[in-house]
């Protein structure tokens, strides 16, 4: 049981006692007018019992106003229940949202390589939800269950030991029922949430390649893999109630089954004169209220279960280790990778072995055959992984010393695959520099020649770019990367063929702020037109993760090796025409 409310709370058991304490004092609050009922019933059966005594109105008046007073205390004691519990629920869940959020971007990438996009989508929004839900109302009816159940227990034996004892006999063999199937719940739980996020996943993929699927005509039946994730969520579904259903219903008539046992105790006890009809009526009344929060939870079970499994995903999560280190970045220094080997399999490494140097403020462009290990190297220097073997240190400091958070503060990065905010495009500029002004925002524009076809648009600067800049086209999301590289200003800079989707119209005006941003500065870039790189400090030719040529291009041109070979195919290319 703590485990239980240790997951829910995120870790923070503490934040759930208010709430508790306001769902035992609303339960003790509903539980007080079944005496003051009882109290004026046993003043009417008196006043029949013995004529002479007379019915005493003045006791029943009094009953009456602290009938009235108290439904006004257990307003106040609902009204607090709800303020708490809801509170608490809702505080939690946005805090919770926000903190595994920015826990997951303290990650490094080979986190987001074994989950799946949708699995991570239901962990933020559904696996929450669940959690809220249960917060404000699972948690409270649970706690009230346990509570009253107990109090109960303790005041009613005083009164009569034999019906409280009748009254509870059956709830431990309702319970152990629940815990015999828990179990069952749980695996039926993990296996709903599979499905659920295979479907999720598959939604997501439709929704995203949806211009291919269109493109190659792949719908209806032929996307099979969209309808049979939708297909085993519909069977999860129904295995979950279907063989739940029938164990909780049986738990909750068996627990209920104590309030039939009391009343055919309390039939005899009255046929045989041991029990008073007041003593039974307060029994009865005390019953319904005690069964009625030990029946709602009985009823949600299966729920609180399930929510249970969905807190446990969360704090596996938050148990993932975020990327360590305290020092800052030494300016000014090499960056050095020595004997490194990776691989973002363990078992398959993309990197084998690799030593090389790059001077500060100098260009070193990584060429090299696809899958050679050239992309890795710029997210190497990024930290967005944690290397296998060797190290990679800016000057002397070991990189996995050094604060995830600073380095990359001192790293701009333009990439092909440019991801656009749904938000203005001055805004997705600002992300270089937060606090930078407008002036700023369409001085760096203007350098990455985009300043002119962003004042085109009906908003300017202001204008919505769409999810993941859907509304831009390649050319233009690629300038408003550039604008917020030059925007940042920082010492290193990593470029993957930034130029790649420019029209040749613009390609040499935004060369020319790419020269700009590089200026002063130590640039590593990834190159696939090797023209583009004549001028470049040194070249490191890559080719299955492993280092196999480094020098100018002169200087390798001279080796007749790879890069030569990949140069002579380049140039033929250039002269290639539709005929």
């Amino acid at each position: 049981m703590n485990n239980y409310f240790y997951n829910i709370s995120g870790g923070n058991t503490r934040s759930l006692l208010p709430s508790a304490v306001a769902a035992i004092l609303d339960g003790i609050a509903k539980v007080v007018p079944a005496a003051l009922l009882v109290d004026i019933f046993n003043t009417i059966y008196v006043s029949f019992a013995h004529p002479e005594t007379g019915l005493n109105i003045g006791r029943m008046w009094a009953v009456f106003v602290i009938l009235l007073i108290w439904l006004a205390v257990e307003y106040a004691a609902y009204s607090y229940l709800y303020d708490k519990t809801y509170k608490a629920a809702y505080s939690l869940a946005a805090s919770g949202r926000l903190g595994l959020a920015e826990h997951i971007r303290l990650l490094s990438l080979g986190f987001f390589g074994k989950r799946d996009p949708g699995d991570l989508t239901n962990l933020l929004l559904s696996d929450y939800g669940q959690v809220e839900n249960t917060i404000s109302h699972n948690v409270p009816q649970l706690i009230s269950a346990i509570m009253l159940p107990v109090l109960a227990l303790v005041g009613l034996v005083f009164m009569d030991w034999r019906m409280a004892l009748a009254m509870f006999a059956a709830v431990p063999f309702g319970v152990l029922i629940l815990w015999l199937t828990d179990s069952i719940q749980a695996r039926l739980s993990a296996k709903h949430v599979q499905a659920k996020n295979e479907a999720a996943s598959r939604l997501q993929e439709y929704l995203s390649g949806i211009r291919e699927i269109k493109a190659h005509n792949i719908g209806g039946k032929k996307f099979e893999r969209l309808r049979l994730s939708f297909d085993q969520l519909k069977q999860a579904s129904i295995r979950l109630e279907g063989i739940m259903g029938p164990m909780i219903m049986g738990a909750m008539l068996l627990t209920r089954s104590g309030m039939t046992l009391m009343i055919m105790v309390g039939s005899y006890l009255l046929i045989g004169g041991t029990l008073s009809l007041p003593v039974f009526l307060l029994f009865l009344l005390i019953g319904t209220k005690i069964f009625e929060p030990l029946t709602v939870v009985l009823m949600n079970y299966g729920e609180m279960r399930y929510s249970a499994y969905s807190a446990q995903r969360i704090m596996e999560v938050k148990a993932e280790q975020p990327m360590q280190g305290t020092e800052s970045v030494p300016s000014g220094k090499p960056i050095v990778f020595d004997q490194v080997a990776f691989g973002y399999d363990p078992q398959t490494p993309v990197l084998k072995n690799l030593s090389f140097t790059i001077k500060p403020n100098t260009i070193t462009a990584l060429v090299g055959p696809s899958g050679s290990g050239k992309s890795t190297i710029t997210r190497l220097i990024a930290r967005f992984w944690d290397i296998q073997e060797g190290s990679i240190r800016i000057g002397s400091q070991p990189i996995n010393r050094v604060n995830p958070e600073l380095l990359l503060a001192d790293i701009s990065m333009v990439f092909q695959d440019v991801y656009l905010f749904q938000d203005t495009i001055g805004n997705n500029i600002r992300i270089g520099k937060k606090e930078a002004t407008q002036a700023e925002i369409e001085e760096a524009a203007k350098r990455a020649c985009c300043h002119e076809f962003i004042s085109r648009l009906p908003q300017g600067y202001d204008t919505p770019v769409g999810e993941g800049g859907s509304t831009l086209s390649g050319g233009e999301k690629q300038r408003i990367s550039i604008a917020r590289a030059l925007l940042k200003d920082a010492s290193i800079v990593l470029l993957d063929e930034a130029t790649a989707s420019l029209d040749p119209e613009n390609e040499t005006a935004v060369q020319q702020a790419i020269n700009e941003l590089v200026a002063n500065k130590t640039v590593i870039l990834i190159a696939h037109r090797l023209k583009t790189i004549q001028n470049a400090d040194q070249i490191l030719v890559l080719n299955h993760g492993e280092l196999v040529e480094q020098g100018t291009h002169d200087e390798l041109l001279a080796k007749s090796g790879l890069y030569e070979h990949l140069w002579s195919i380049q140039q033929g290319a250039d002269g290639w025409r539709v005929k």
